[in-house]
């Protein structure tokens, strides 16, 4: 009997080929540190050209130097994603300094208060929705022609845990995340048949600034990690190789997903 043997797959289907960016270009918002930094520098070093944004013009200054120095194709603009007309100047200013838009990765954030959600007031409502939601939404509407036209593109959305689960405190937040998970789902089912994946990833318990008050806390982090299989705080290069996977060709198929980085805290 003869054994009938599939072919290796073939060249250009290597997946570490296909993790590759090399000529796509990308925005990263609230890119200058945690997580944010850890997913500009992947898309940089992985080819792609970035444009990195945040809200201090200080901060986006140092990461582009930083990022020059090792020779990758970056730049930076400040802006506030609570603020339509940054959003829309945002995707502008990145296709006059790099002809194009093929990757979007929204993880600007903001949380100002902690607390129940009869004492949160509707200035404060705004301004979480403004940034955590109604931003995204700009940029990315902003650039759907421009990545249509370059036959398509990804969109990654930074959103929580929380977004899945409320967590105490952060009602708010919470359902900001809840939206923005929510927003890229019809994102992927409204703009599939134009080659835009979007997907979505859930952070847990990741080792920033953002979420010092929770990993300082030795009290509160330990009862966070005995919920979970992997008993550490997560780094955002935990969270980075994920983006870089979901914006990449290699995820080619994937769309509409909702991906977890928490040590299996929701298991």
């Amino acid at each position: 009997m003869t054994l009938s043997h599939e072919p290796l797959p073939a060249p250009d289907a290597d997946v570490a080929a296909r993790l590759r960016l090399d000529g796509k270009v990308a925005i990263v918002t609230g890119g200058t540190r945690g997580i944010g930094l850890a997913i500009a520098t992947s898309l940089a070093r992985a080819g792609a050209r970035v444009m990195i944004s945040s809200r201090k013009t200080e901060h986006v200054e140092h990461v582009v130097r930083s990022l020059q120095a090792e020779g990758r194709d970056v730049a930076g603009l400040a802006a506030n994603m609570g603020k339509a007309a940054d959003a829309h100047e945002l995707a502008a200013r990145t296709v006059e300094r790099f002809d194009g838009i093929d990757i979007i990765v929204n993880n600007a954030a903001t949380n100002p208060v902690f607390g129940p959600l009869q004492q949160t007031s509707e200035e404060v409502f705004e301004k979480i929705f403004a940034v955590n939601v109604k931003g995204p939404l700009e940029l990315c509407r902003t650039a759907h022609t421009v990545m249509v036209d370059r036959g398509g593109g990804a969109v990654l959305n930074i959103s929580s845990i929380g977004g899945i689960t409320p967590e105490p405190g952060l009602g708010l937040y919470s359902m900001s995340k809840a939206a923005l998970i929510s927003m890229t789902k019809v994102m992927a089912q409204e703009w599939g048949a134009d080659g835009i994946r979007a997907n979505v990833i859930c952070p847990g318990l990741i080792r920033t600034r953002f979420s010092q008050a929770l990993w300082q806390d030795d009290e509160m982090a330990t009862q966070l990690l005995g919920r979970q299989p992997i008993r550490r705080i997560g780094e955002p290069q935990d969270v980075a190789g994920l983006a870089l996977f979901l914006v990449s060709d290699a995820a080619a198929y994937c769309t509409g997903g909702v991906y977890m980085v928490d040590g299996g805290y929701l298991a």
